[in-house]
């Protein structure tokens, strides 16, 4: 499928979802900077936080430094769940072409709706109406005619906007953006660009291809000369499953010992696969994330022999990933760990069958009985009991 010659996908994404619904249910916390969050780490803040320069993933102390005035709010998951649910039922409504990208955003294609409903800018300014009508949230839409321009559109049209690039006028509304605007590149990349004077889209597209891998290596380089020109093939994609399961847990400053890290670990293991076994899913590869003290970050993998859903072998991975980060967590601290299993396949789990003869999956499947009839907090580790489990991420369906 081909890109159109039209601006037709809707990049639509929520204003600062979490905190956004705190003020739609709460009129004291209407027009205050608001923080979602805020003890170890904050998970939302509000637009009036944001100008104090508060961010998601920031440590709570340094947050409430920052804006000593925000009102700190405990996280609802069940409310955060049920906008979602109720924003993407408007978004299914709108087109039957709607790619999840995570519980707050989506690509929507509305290519085919011009002639029963009008152009793509009166769709996405009906869509930005029922929102804020039906669920009582802001909602921000870019309108393109590739999935990169139209998120980046929605980007700069932020809070509360909407952004229609036109095809004749894509390259003079993406070239004087920040390198920062193309997809891949963080910190780090945007760093070794502007040692080279880069600071522009444009200035990356000025540069051949060669140069960019000779700069960035070869994945990366022709990514962003195709970005930096807009080349973007992607279709809207309907029903994909994630490649991917994964959670974390943000962690106070300060010391951490081995055996406590090992019961964050495990706990976050024991989540993962979990949803996993729920979701008839296999996977091989364990990835292990850390932020350390310094807020610098690290990823170690280890892909299995075969696919598996059993939290005993892909514990004993996590684990065997994180004795070899316990060095550097030694002498530069952690904030945050997270585990990740990747090249899911379709793989079904067997769950209930009993005496398999393997005690590890008759153990998962117990714990999976008891979780399933009374609740995901009905069942523990021992090493975890007394110990704060973190908080659990509302998320798309598998």
């Amino acid at each position: 499928m081909g890109v159109s010659s039209e601006a037709t996908i809707l990049h639509a994404d929520l204003d600062a979802f979490y905190a956004s619904v705190e003020q739609r249910d709460d009129p004291r916390l209407r027009g205050r900077p608001v923080i979602v969050g805020g003890g170890v780490v904050v998970l939302a803040a509000s637009y009036e936080a944001k100008a104090y320069g508060v961010r998601s993933a920031m440590g709570g102390r340094q947050a409430r430094r920052l804006c000593p005035d925000a009102l700190v709010v405990p996280p609802r998951m069940a409310a955060y769940t049920a906008a979602s649910r109720a924003v993407f039922d408007i978004f299914r409504r709108t087109t039957p072409l709607v790619e999840g990208l995570s519980i707050d955003e989506a690509f929507l294609d509305v290519g085919g709706l011009r002639r029963l409903v009008g152009p793509p800018a009166d769709i996405a300014a009906a869509l930005r109406r029922a929102v804020r009508a039906e669920v009582g949230l802001p909602i921000t839409v870019g309108v393109a005619r590739t999935k990169f321009l139209a998120k980046v559109a929605s980007g700069v049209a932020k809070p509360d906007g909407l952004l229609v690039v036109a095809p004749d006028g894509e390259l003079a509304f993406l070239h004087p953006l920040p390198v920062e605007r193309l997809w891949g590149v963080g910190p780090v990349t945007a760093a070794r660009l502007r040692e080279r004077g880069i600071r522009t889209v444009g200035q990356v597209a000025r540069l051949d291809e060669p140069a960019l891998v000779s700069l960035l290596g070869a994945g990366a380089g022709r990514h962003l000369h195709a970005l930096a020109h807009n080349r973007d093939p992607r279709a809207v994609q309907v029903g994909r499953r994630r490649s991917s399961m994964g959670a974390q847990h943000a962690l106070a400053a300060g010391p951490h010992s081995p055996a406590e890290l090992d019961a964050v670990l495990a706990g976050l293991v024991d989540r993962v696969t979990g949803r996993m076994r729920d979701a008839r899913r296999t996977g091989r590869t364990v990835t292990l994330r850390l932020r350390f003290g310094d807020y610098t970050r690290a990823t170690r993998s280890h892909t299995l022999a075969k696919p598996t859903a059993q939290t005993g072998p892909l514990r004993d991975a996590a684990r065997a990933l994180l004795r070899t980060a316990l060095p550097d967590i030694e002498t530069r601290g952690v904030t945050l760990v997270g585990v990740s299993v990747g090249n899911l396949d379709g793989g079904h789990v067997q769950l209930s069958l009993p005496f398999t003869g393997d005690p590890g999956v008759e153990l998962d499947a117990a714990v999976d009985r008891v979780r399933d009839r009374f609740g995901a907090a009905a069942l523990t580790r021992a090493v975890l009991l007394g110990r704060d489990p973190g908080v659990e991420l509302p998320r798309l369906p598998d």
